[in-house]
């Protein structure tokens, strides 16, 4: 089944969790060690995340400069397809824009249509670590509504170079990111809202929110977005707090603001021990507040909370 009938077949909240795939020279076990973890709260999806290269330019012996690629990860089709075949649980790798060409693109769904995922998250990806080469190319997609193009044209049988071919006995379903707190490029709220809406009339079916601590943000977004005739489910993307740094990290990074209760737990552990029960104890209450309000699924991103998140679920579910 796809993401959007395992959501909205469910009469509960749906438990679901976002991966990181393991850096090179690391085994899949890696992956299954988290999935194994998580498995008895019936996760009905698994968002895998998908990263281009990363780049450094290392000094050589006689004053040269090497450029060296330090971030290599294996790819999300071929951990999706290894997560579905292993657990029988839908896979959804995530399908970016940046740092990928079309035709790597084109690729990529060739390979996915033919190991039989057919669910994807498209997304246009973090720009702070491409190259400005990568950037201006127009061998890539600039936006998500272009990469659904894509997508979209490939479910009708339609190729990158604009020749035909049988199109897919399945065709791709997929979601798309929303911001509660809005994106951090965009001018305003309703700019936004505007783009969001663009990507549900371009066939997304669904939107899982970027990572907030406040749920307050999140209802307000929801609001705004069915004031707006959006109509499909919005996943509120969740993630414990681990770190003690990540009170002043987090909101950097995802311009995500921890509410001023939260934050004074926060700057009252004297460790990470301690910061990681707070957060656990904040998270369960976040989550119980979303579901006493209806919310249709859960989405964890689990990047070195996946031992808080256990403990989340065991309270939740």
């Amino acid at each position: 089944m796809k993401v959007i009938d395992l959501i909205k077949d469910n009469k509960k909240t749906t438990f679901s969790f976002e991966i990181l795939p393991p850096l090179k020279g690391n085994s899949i076990e890696k992956v299954y060690s988290v999935i194994d973890k998580l498995c008895e709260f019936d996760p009905k999806y698994i968002n895998i995340t998908s990263h281009h290269s990363e780049y450094v330019y290392k000094t050589m012996p006689d004053g040269t400069y090497q450029k060296v690629n330090i971030r290599k990860r294996p790819g999300a089709v071929a951990i999706a397809a290894a997560i579905q075949n292993k657990y029988g649980i839908t896979a959804v790798p995530h399908i970016i824009c940046k740092g990928f060409t079309k035709d790597e693109t084109e690729y990529a769904l060739i390979d996915l249509n033919f190991l039989g995922v057919y669910d994807l998250l498209l997304l246009r990806g973090d720009i702070k670590t491409v190259e400005a080469a990568q950037l201006s190319t127009a061998e890539s997609h600039n936006h998500a509504c272009d990469l659904q193009q894509q997508v979209n044209n490939f479910n009708e049988g339609i190729a990158l170079d604009g020749s035909k071919f049988d199109k897919p006995v399945v065709p791709f379903s997929y979601g798309v990111a929303g911001y509660p707190e809005k994106h951090e490029e965009a001018p305003n709220m309703d700019s936004d809202i505007f783009f969001l809406k663009e990507k549900v009339k371009n066939g997304a079916d669904y939107i899982v929110t970027q990572m907030f601590f406040d749920n307050e943000k999140y209802y307000s977004f929801v609001n705004r977005c069915r004031a707006e005739g959006i109509t499909v489910p919005i996943i509120p993307g969740i993630k414990p707090v681990v770190l003690r740094n990540q009170l002043t990290v987090l909101p950097k990074i995802f311009r995500s603001e921890i509410p001023e209760p939260f934050a004074i737990e926060l700057r009252k552990c004297k460790n990470d021990e301690e910061a990681k029960q707070v957060g656990i104890e904040w998270c369960i209450q976040q989550c119980k507040d979303l579901i006493a309000h209806g919310i249709p699924s859960l989405h964890f991103y689990s990047l070195m909370a996946s031992d808080s998140i256990k403990k989340v679920a065991k309270e939740i579910y």
